[in-house]
């Protein structure tokens, strides 16, 4: 920059001992020169604005890594705890195997009593170990999907997108001004790009069913089209439904729709925030029911 200046400030020195032509050549470098500059100072702030999405991108995902850290730990102690369970057990077993080698001390009855106990105990330790087994599967499934959903939907506003695992299960909860229009059951085009980015993961998730629920305000509504608010939520899950089985190929026998109307709200329908916040479609993300009543059956059947 000291550099164009100083050129700047010589042109009228240099006028007078050379020609116009030579004139021109050095003013038209020098606007080439400024023209470089402009250039690359935008692209030097395109750079930065993108660095700092990174850096937002970044502590999310080590916000969410150190809560799973935590839980992890929780779960660490309880399989201890069940560890301890399981040997105690299995010595107590032994106590009781070394008693019935005296049949003078138990009967014949008594003994086959206490080897069904054994048999039970036996069960039910291996019970343990696999719902524990299962139960640390689900959670590695659920962290995976939880960071490929954000990932994925990492350029949409936190305000209209929250992603978050409750009891278990992960759910996806979309504002209805993302997805519909005020009143109406019609997903807009805007909303297609939201759809596509979940159904890409959930499709790489062929494991996991999809209930879909619709809630809204506490604000009555009544058209040609509508009943109430129980219609209007039923319609929209429905509608989110269908694109997501006949646009984004998600196979129909995962999904279920569902209309919660107004009785489930995030936030009191007092005020004109809470309202908006309670006006959302949310996508959960759900272990199928018959792999754990498959595990349920299988003691039951024993």
């Amino acid at each position: 920059m000291k550099k164009i200046v100083f050129l700047a400030i010589m042109l009228p020195i240099f006028t007078a001992c050379v020609s116009k032509k030579q004139f021109a050549e050095v003013q038209s470098q020098l606007t080439k020169f400024e023209s470089q500059r402009l250039a690359t100072q935008i692209d030097l702030d395109k750079a930065k604005a993108s660095l700092v999405d990174c850096d937002k991108l970044t502590a999310g995902l080590r916000s969410d890594l150190k809560g799973k850290d935590a839980e992890l730990q929780s779960r660490s102690a309880q399989l201890k705890t069940l560890q301890e369970e399981l040997d105690y057990q299995k010595k107590t077993n032994t106590n009781l195997l070394d008693r019935l080698s005296d049949l003078s001390v138990v009967s014949k009855t008594g003994a086959e009593n206490i080897k069904k106990t054994l048999e039970t105990m036996n069960e039910q330790s291996r019970y343990i170990k696999d719902l524990n087994s299962s139960v640390r599967r689900k959670d590695s499934t659920n962290l995976a999907l939880v960071m490929n959903l954000k990932r994925s939907l990492s350029d949409i506003n936190d305000e209209d997108v929250s992603i978050e695992v409750k009891k278990g299960v992960v759910y996806i909860s979309i504002s209805d001004k993302l997805l519909f229009k005020s009143g109406s059951a019609e997903i807009n085009q805007k909303a297609e790009t939201v759809l596509e980015k979940v159904a890409r993961v959930v499709n790489d998730h062929k494991e996991l069913d999809i209930l879909v629920e619709g809630h809204t305000d506490n604000v009555p509504i009544a058209t040609d089209c509508l009943k109430d608010n129980w219609d209007l939520s039923a319609k929209r899950a429905t509608a989110v439904v269908r694109m997501l089985q006949g646009k984004f190929m998600v196979m129909p026998e995962r999904m279920t729709a569902g209309g919660r109307s107004e009785f489930v709200p995030k936030q009191a329908n007092d005020n004109l925030e809470g309202r908006k916040q309670n006006r959302r479609t949310e996508i959960i993300v759900t272990p199928k029911l018959d792999q754990f009543f498959q595990l349920l059956n299988g003691q039951d059947g024993k």
